[in-house]
């Protein structure tokens, strides 16, 4: 079997298809940008060094305007960790259909995961691993019931790979072997480093795979 990985067009595409049904917001439009650049002061600052007034300065709008957006930080938070997982969640599906066999699943979801921190949403992603303990109580319940969703989708295809004895190592531990692995590279990958994305996912995939199936 030989990997399909999703198409930069097959993204965009389900990226409209989201924006459509409401389940993110236009990346272009002044509440996109707005949470964009909150997402790159909550990576560099953290959350709660971040002001409303940080972001207004980064947006270029008074810090008054930002309420007709958002009602609070938090508002923006919860919604820069629950969109990206939105969207990502969405692709790592969409790939998953185009792949059949375990070692070509696996190996989309670590190329959808190396996407997500190396391209697309890298600041948000590193928000969703390191801040997202700044929602309060009631926000981090339903972020964290929306991430498991997402945390089961890797735990499913690893789980198969261990019961076919592609790796020895217990599904919930690899996940956080590979989380960790995964989520650094955006501390050293350069994209004109000689070392392709698709080539660097096969190198986890090798990692997290018995040597006679990797």
């Amino acid at each position: 079997m030989s990997f399909i990985s999703l198409s930069s067009q097959d993204i965009e595409q389900l990226t409209q298809q989201l924006i459509a049904q409401g389940t993110i917001v236009d990346p272009q439009s002044a509440k996109g940008r707005l949470l964009k650049q909150a997402a790159q002061l909550f990576k560099t600052q953290g959350f709660q060094r971040t002001t409303v007034r940080d972001i207004a300065r980064e947006v270029g709008i008074q810090s008054g305007s930002l309420f007709h957006h958002y009602p609070s930080k938090q508002a923006i938070l919860r919604s820069v960790v629950e969109e990206t997982i939105q969207l990502n969640l969405e692709i790592m599906k969409q790939s998953l259909v185009l792949n059949d066999g375990v070692r070509e699943k696996l190996l989309a979801l670590i190329v959808c995961e190396l996407q997500s921190v190396l391209v697309d949403t890298g600041s948000e992603m590193v928000v969703l691993v390191y801040e997202w303990r700044g929602l309060n109580e009631e926000n981090q319940a339903e972020i964290l019931s929306l991430r498991n969703t997402y945390e089961q989708l890797w735990l499913d295809i690893l789980g198969q790979a261990y019961a076919q004895q592609m790796t020895s190592v217990e599904p919930a531990i690899l996940r956080r072997l590979l989380t960790g692995a995964i989520s650094w590279t955006i501390n050293w990958y350069k994209p004109d480093g000689g070392l392709s994305l698709i080539e660097l996912a096969e190198i986890v995939l090798s990692m997290a795979l018995n040597k006679t199936q990797a």
